[in-house]
């Protein structure tokens, strides 16, 4: 080898990396001597001073509109989360929440649970981003990240361009570019378009200024004007339910707390049209009792042990709220009793309480055995939206693992608790205990799961087995399956049929038989909805090893086919199995063997009469008339055939959610339209590509299994997902001209036009007044479910 070479492999990125930490050096040694060595600050008042800013008035207005819309969850860059104060002085850290290659489980860094405070954050690794040297107005401008950042998109802004240039990197797996102080001269030479917010314009001239003046005067925040809690009453009673002395009380509070631990609780009077008065609860295990300040017991799933010290309590949220973790949950006194009557009035015996081994409270079937399944079962379908959300807007909050395992687009509906042919009864639950083991149980899988897989397959198969056994034997003369098994919801529940729209990594779920007929459908027994919780729910780690996110969703394969096989027994047995073959084209061998295990009927289960030839599309109407309009209500835009409808736009949309197919290609997985109708009225409008898939049940290559042919659209008048990747704009006049240019996409230069005519793109100089006309317009009709739209994914087209 040559000494050129010798020097270019070797000693060339020697010197790289000596030239790096000798700039970092000198930086640091400028600012040392400029501004003072770092010292945690403590920036919390108990009353601003006149004419000073107020954090939580002044300042988190306009930060949830500018910041937290990238800075909110999990996948924040360089975990900067900007949803509350504390999170803003937590700061950032190069380490990855989502890491899908790590061999080890991570660290946790919740906020408010891992540490109480910014001195302990910094022993974790987090770096500030606001200035922690001497604290004058000119060391808080240039040694505080935050602020340098805001300025250097101020003295950078945005290329004026539609598309903006190839520097810019929106991949969710980019190289994140986390600068620290000590960096950030070097940073800002090398990235100078780069400043915040990212790849979005800059922030208005008026709050640039209020946001620079707070930064300047320290970054202060007071707590007083949020110490009242209107709610308080509410809470004592709550929390003297949850609390009670009996076994039979201890049980049940713990269940409901490893359903409602993600909720985001809320009262009567919570109802208001404006995000910020709004106020939610998270129900927390503290080592405190009701009446003192709380102290959570930080534990990383809702199952491991809280210790001797357990109190239930209900936390005031103080982070802002963002759609893709909001999972709003009502309680009041009509609650209070369903739970009453549910878990404490029936008569059952506790006679002592689980344990907290993982082998036990990784399995809901072993850890609440006493508890009456028919309780249990209609606790969560009381709310079945918000339990199977749970999945989706969790630990997950980005998910393309979790999410790969299910269909882009299907109809859910489920067992009725009262069905005496399709109940599970508690004994046989128990029994089968063992056979519903769940992966939460060994914290560190290991990172080659296909024995895992093989283990876990035949303990389901065993489950199907005796679950097919038990049914025939407890059938009582009644040989075939009808509508009869379905939970109608009471005739007045909407929660008794949902719609699921996958967004590749994100998904929505949605109350209704919402879209065209979908490719697939699942019935939902208790044991398959319990299941589903306890994967990737309460045992979902997001911080685990790549063993736990692979085996985790390699399980839910079974769940989904179960539940999927559930549907096909509704159908003639010629019907299940050419529906099972398209949903399965090219599935892997293990796959295919065990559906066809699972799937294996010598008789007709299905005791439904069909007309047509088409049962499937038979079945679903029939479901749908049974249910009623006071349970599903109908989907006037995609109902098929086309209802009649008074209003000249949605017949324009109608003719819109017809488009299948080739020109859907170039649409991206959301896109949202602000509607301005001709009577002066707006509408928002989602526009939902379902991809179709040869097969969901492969792990990898899922582009090579997509069939865009068989792709469609759904269309509502909603805000439909938390991450919009298009926003359009038009008014109702240019509708028509709209939904013919979509349908008759053949080209990126055809899509491109659309966006030039109707899109604001994230280059827009009116992209930040449109973002707020959308979310005004959102908390206004959504007062409760409404919360900050992400923008991570937003296109560059």
């Amino acid at each position: 080898m040559t000494s050129s070479k010798i020097i270019k492999r070797f000693i060339a990125p020697l010197l790289s990396v000596v030239f790096l930490v000798g700039c970092t050096v000198v930086a640091t040694h400028y600012l040392d001597t400029d501004y003072g060595t770092p010292e945690v600050v403590d920036r919390i008042v108990a009353t601003p001073s006149l004419n000073e800013l107020e954090y939580h008035h002044d300042i988190k207005p306009i930060i949830d509109r500018r910041c937290v819309v990238c800075h909110g969850c999990y996948d924040a860059p360089c975990q900067l989360k900007m949803s509350s104060f504390e999170a803003i002085d937590r700061g950032a850290s190069k380490e990855k929440v989502y890491n899908g290659s790590r061999l080890v489980s991570a660290n946790l860094t919740r906020l408010s649970i891992d540490a109480k405070n910014t001195t302990q954050w910094r022993a974790k690794g987090f770096y500030p981003v606001l200035n922690e040297r001497i604290q004058t107005p000119e060391a808080n401008k240039h040694a505080g990240v935050m602020s340098r950042m805001l300025q250097l998109k101020q003295n950078h802004p945005l290329p004026e361009q539609d598309v903006l240039p190839d520097s810019f990197d929106f991949k969710l797996d980019r190289k994140q570019q986390c600068s620290k102080i000590e960096d950030f001269d070097k940073f800002e030479k090398k990235y100078p378009l780069w400043g915040m917010p990212y790849g979005l314009p800059a922030v208005g001239k008026q709050e640039q200024d209020t946001l620079q003046q707070w930064l300047a005067a320290g970054a202060k925040a007071s707590y007083s004007q949020l110490a009242t809690n209107k709610h308080q009453q509410a809470v004592e009673q709550w929390e003297n339910f949850l609390n009670g002395d009996s076994l039979k009380q201890k049980l049940m509070s713990r269940y409901i707390y490893e359903h409602l631990f993600l909720a985001n609780i809320y009262f009567e009077g919570t109802e208001t049209t404006t995000g910020e008065r709004r106020e939610f609860f998270k129900l927390v295990r503290s080592s405190t009792p009701s009446g003192e300040d709380i102290d959570i017991i930080p534990t990383r799933r809702p199952f491991d042990d809280p210790g001797d010290q357990l109190h239930y309590r209900l936390q005031k949220v103080q982070t802002t709220v963002l759609v893709k973790q909001h999972l709003p949950y009502r309680l009041n006194p009509q609650r209070m009793q369903r739970w009453q009557a549910l878990f404490l009035d029936i008569e059952y015996d506790v006679a002592e309480l689980p344990s907290y081994e993982p082998a036990v409270a990784a399995n809901p079937f072993i850890s609440f055995k006493d508890l009456p399944v028919n309780s249990r079962y209609k606790f969560m379908l009381d709310e079945a939206q918000f339990t199977i959300m749970g999945f989706i807007k969790g630990p997950v909050c980005r998910g393309q693992i979790a999410l790969s395992v299910i269909n882009d687009h299907f109809w859910v509906v489920f067992v009725d608790p009262d069905a005496p042919s399709q109940n599970l009864s508690d004994k046989f639950l128990a029994e089968q205990s063992e056979h519903l083991r769940l992966p939460a149980e060994n914290e560190s899988p290991s990172i080659l799961p296909i024995s895992n897989w093989r283990e876990y397959s035949k303990l389901q198969q065993s489950y199907v087995e005796a679950k097919e056994a038990f049914f025939r034997e407890h059938l009582r003369g009644k040989d075939s399956l009808d509508l009869s098994i379905l939970w109608d919801g009471n005739g007045q529940n909407r929660n008794a049929a949902l719609t699921i729209f996958r967004h590749y990594d994100s998904a929505t779920v949605m109350q209704g038989m919402l879209g065209d007929i979908p490719k697939t459908a699942w019935i939902v027994n208790y044991s398959l909805l319990e299941r589903i919780h306890y994967l990737l729910v309460a045992g979902f780690d997001v911080y685990g090893n790549v063993g736990h996110q692979l085996i985790t969703r390699m399980y839910m394969d079974f769940l989904r086919m179960e539940g999927e096989v559930n549907f096909l027994e509704l159908l003639p047995n010629a019907t299940a199995s050419k529906e099972l073959a398209h949903w399965y084209i090219g599935a892997e061998k293990n796959v295919d063997l065990y559906l066809n295990e699972e799937n294996s009927r010598d008789f007709e289960s299905s005791g439904i009469q069909f007309e047509t030839d088409d049962p499937k599309a038979e079945l679903l109407g029939m479901i749908q008339t049974k249910f009623g309009e006071q349970v599903i209500a109908t989907d006037e835009i995609n109902h098929r055939p086309a209802l009649a409808v008074s209003d000249s736009y949605k017949r324009q949309l109608q003719q819109l959610s017809t488009v299948t197919g080739l020109s859907l290609e170039h649409l991206p997985e959301h896109s949202l339209i602000t509607l301005q109708l001709n009577n002066g009225e707006t509408r928002l409008v989602s526009l939902v590509r379902n991809r179709a898939h040869t097969n969901v049940s492969s792990l990898f290559g899922e582009s090579k299994r997509l069939i865009p042919a068989e792709q469609t659209l759904t269309v509502l008048e909603d805000v439909v997902g938390s991450y919009p990747n298009v926003f359009y704009k038009l008014d109702e006049e240019e509708l028509t001209e709209f939904v013919a240019t979509i349908a008759a996409l053949k080209s990126e230069q055809d899509y491109k036009n659309l966006l030039n005519q109707y899109a604001v793109r994230r280059s827009s100089k009116d992209f930040w007044a449109h973002s707020d006309s959308v979310h005004d317009y959102y908390y206004q009709n959504r007062p409760i479910e409404a919360g900050l739209l992400d923008y991570n994914r937003l296109e560059n087209r």
